[in-house]
């Protein structure tokens, strides 16, 4: 039986920390592929306007597009409104019924003010990506218990940081795949 692993995200750009941590989850969960999921409005984010929804997928589907294990989903931008992992993990097991939730330490810290917290859990295992920096005493909730944690590479590349080069002329060589550098050249984003 397939598991497949769900990765959500603004992905405003998605960044090789993306794609490198999650081939990592990949092989190291022994899942069958790895599912994208661009949000259309995150709820943590809701007085952010992240760049056009179909831009997003774009540039998803670009950085995605050699790698068999990858694939993307449009469900939360097809929806439209605020994007609730809840409401994609119920519609994701409509075809797949082991499923794994990757999702960054920061967003444990604060799962318990997610929308249906105790429910994503019975839909889905979750595996959360810790790195060396994440050990933060006293910072804990009753998720930690629940969830799996995986140590995963330090990559210090974030899509606010290559937002911004973009938008002062500076290269963004090596932290974007080159197929989205172009995309974002192209339509002129960030600046």
């Amino acid at each position: 039986m397939k598991t497949i692993g769900v990765f959500g995200g603004s992905f405003d750009p998605i960044h090789i920390g993306h794609l490198t941590t999650s081939f990592d989850v990949l092989k190291r969960r022994s899942l069958d592929k790895i599912i994208f999921v661009p949000c259309h409005i995150s709820p943590h984010k809701t007085d952010q306007i992240p760049t056009e929804d179909i831009h997003r997928l774009n540039m998803v589907n670009l950085a995605i597009e050699d790698s068999p294990l990858f694939e993307s989903c449009d469900y939360e931008i097809g929806k439209g409104d605020v994007s609730y992992t809840y409401d994609t993990l119920v519609e994701l097991r409509k075809k797949y019924n082991n499923i794994e939730l990757i999702i960054g330490f920061d967003n444990l810290v604060v799962f318990d003010k997610w929308h249906r917290p105790d429910d994503i859990f019975k839909l889905a295992k979750v595996v959360v990506l810790k790195r060396e920096i994440d050990n933060i005493p006293g910072v804990h909730n009753k998720y930690f218990d629940s969830a799996i944690l995986l140590d995963t590479p330090l990559i210090n590349i974030s899509s606010t940081e290559i937002r911004n080069r973009v938008k002062n002329g500076l290269p963004i060589d090596y932290l974007v795949p080159q197929k989205v550098k172009e995309y974002i050249s192209q339509h002129r984003l960030y600046i």
